[in-house]
């Protein structure tokens, strides 16, 4: 059995309690200071910065983007252009003498410009499946391809997009309320809403052949792909970077959906055309036109009145069975928009206002 001398603890804990304080004391020698306690940015418009406190360096990230490296006594002057908009950390990384500390303040980065305001034009009307409650809607080889929602109805189905006939179907597992579809490399990807699981299908079959988890965001609602990444919404201002080349399809990265004054939420359903993600809105009439670099909202589809256009709008949810489902065909460059349970999918002409 071991002693120990009393004098040795006292002396051990006030070793101890100075190492910790060394640690505050060296943390609280700085702060992080705006100029003029700014909190909002446009692209455009400089940050001006400053660490106070006795430093050999600082490096400066907005979230995970570098922004700058500043000497000694130097402040950050830096102008936004480029950078994913949205609410981040600004985040300076604080080294001297061999100890490295972080200052953070959360600023919030708008875009530059409003959105263009559009309107449309009906092209055609063509039939559809008034009891598809359409949460995923896209084209792939000339063929129209749909996910329906609802616990215990939920399906994938292949559409004749001149008759609404349902040519191919399967339905999904009563435990699961499915979510957007998007095709690449001939495998369908069909997202559900809060099982946290989204399947792989074979695009000739519909055998599915995979699964995959949601890693970060925590629902699934919308998906889109480029040819090389896809995009999920989650109901929040976040549309997620996933990567095919992995079978867990990690998310990656992500973007913000920000205007020129606000964060948007409630992005539903998603569609890639010519290089933009266009998005519904949960319970509006507006698609959002969105850059995938940024996440700047460059644009706003007005659809108000398009409901009124239906032949069974009587016989629907106001607050639920609302617009819902966009298609682009890139062979025909035409765009098809519906909704959930709606009778009718539209051909439009966007038009700016």
């Amino acid at each position: 059995m071991k002693v120990y001398n009393p004098l040795f603890l006292m002396a051990l804990g006030v070793i101890l309690h100075s190492c910790g304080s060394d640690s505050n004391e060296s943390e609280n020698n700085y702060s992080l200071k705006i100029e003029e306690n700014k909190k909002e940015f446009k692209l455009g418009e400089s940050l001006q910065a400053q660490v106070n406190g006795e430093k050999d360096s600082v490096i400066y990230f907005l979230g995970e983007q570098r922004l700058a490296k500043t000497v000694g006594g130097e402040s950050l002057n830096h102008t936004f252009d480029g950078e994913k908009l949205g609410k981040w950390q600004l985040n300076a990384r604080i080294y001297n003498n061999g100890e490295v500390v972080e200052k953070q303040q959360e600023i919030t980065l708008f875009n530059d410009a409003a959105p263009v305001t559009y309107t449309y034009e009906i092209i055609n009307k063509y039939p559809h499946q008034a009891d598809a409650y359409t949460q995923g809607l896209e084209f792939f080889e000339n063929k129209l391809y749909e996910s329906t929602g609802h616990y215990g109805s939920s399906s994938l189905r292949l559409v004749d997009l001149t008759t609404g006939e349902v040519q191919r179907k399967i339905n999904i597992p009563s435990q699961y309320f499915a979510e957007g579809i998007t095709i690449l490399n001939s495998k369908i990807y069909q997202l559900t809403w809060k099982e946290g699981v989204g399947f792989i299908y074979d695009v000739e079959t519909f055998k599915k052949t995979g699964e995959f988890n949601y890693e970060k965001s925590k629902e699934g609602w919308g998906l889109a792909n480029d040819g090389s990444i896809l995009y999920k919404s989650d109901g929040t201002e976040k549309i997620w970077f996933l990567d095919p080349a992995s079978p867990s399809l990690p998310e990656t990265d992500y973007i913000q959906t920000v205007t020129n004054r606000t964060i948007a939420t409630q992005l539903n359903e998603l569609e890639w055309v010519d290089g933009k993600i266009y998005a519904n809105t949960y319970q509006k009439d507006g698609v959002a036109i969105i850059n995938p670099k940024n996440g700047a909202i460059e644009g706003v589809i007005n659809f108000s009145g398009l409901r009124d256009q239906l032949g069974n709008t009587a016989d629907l949810d106001p607050v639920n069975d609302v617009l819902n489902g966009i298609a682009y065909d890139p062979g025909s460059k035409k765009l098809y928009v519906t909704g959930k349970d709606w009778d009718t999918l539209f051909e439009v002409k966007i038009i700016e206002n």
